[in-house]
């Protein structure tokens, strides 16, 4: 399991940021991490990944100390897909390929290979592994860039934002390929995500930020019109259709 034990984070010469955070992200299981913009979410993820580092507590995955193990260890573990990644005049084989880095240790062997040809196949990118990354659609691009974090094996995978400026459609497909892989080979999915009905079509837990600090966790029954209100400052009705609740937003005035 990874956790975090009361976290405290501030960047120089500003105020803190993150205030005394605990939280846990379940094996096998599809986590939202929802929040208005600013109040901490991406920062969260770049204290998981070592990208920052926490004025104090303490972040372990499966007990051990996360921000002190060794990176190829670690890169076996957990990966990340970043808000934002330059699209590279390189082939989405060779771009998914990089997945594999923590495996190879001179050069790719066959077994790489088949992993990315694999994964193409999966995602449906096979037709696209000669294509350059920079030429792909967003959607088309997003995808690939999740097949690379696949074929890493990681038990952990960290999205900051992966639906942003796709368009529905897109953004259904990436969060149908996530909730796949978390079912069908059991990885856990922390996501910073603004779209809580994706959110609640496709996760399995919930965890709400408010000012940098963690107020409510739980399942979907957690996304109420007052924990709204609070964490967003707005109305809303929150209603159930085929099964699944939907959030619907009052005008604002």
């Amino acid at each position: 399991m990874l956790e975090l034990d009361h976290i405290n984070f501030a960047y120089p010469h500003g105020n803190a940021l993150l205030h005394d955070v605990s939280l846990s992200v379940k094996p096998a299981c599809f986590t939202a991490l929802l929040g208005k913009n600013g109040c901490g979410k991406s920062t969260l993820l770049s204290l998981i990944m070592g990208i920052l580092h926490p004025a104090s507590g303490t972040i372990t995955l499966d007990g051990e100390d996360l921000p002190h193990m060794e990176r190829g260890l670690r890169a076996k573990k957990i990966c990340m897909v970043a808000q934002r990644e330059e699209a590279t005049h390189t082939t989405v084989f060779d771009a998914v390929l990089m997945g594999r880095k923590p495996y190879i240790e001179s050069a790719p062997r066959q077994e790489d290979f088949d992993a990315v040809a694999d994964i193409l196949a999966r995602l449906n990118l096979s037709h696209h592994a000669l294509s350059y990354m920079d030429e792909l659609s967003g959607g088309e691009r997003q995808v690939a860039t999740l097949a690379r974090a696949f074929v890493q094996q990681t038990d952990y995978l960290l999205l900051d934002e992966p639906t942003n400026n796709l368009d529905p459609y897109n953004q259904q497909e990436i969060m149908q390929l996530v909730h796949h892989e978390v079912n069908d080979r059991g990885i856990s999915v922390l996501a910073v995500m603004h779209d809580i009905n994706l959110a609640l079509q496709y996760c399995d837990r919930f965890i709400l930020m408010k000012e940098g600090s963690i107020k409510t966790v739980g399942d979907s029954s957690v996304i109420t019109e007052a924990t709204i209100r609070d964490i967003y400052g707005m109305k809303v009705d929150v209603i159930t259709h085929n099964g699944t609740r939907v959030v619907i937003p009052h005008t604002l005035k």
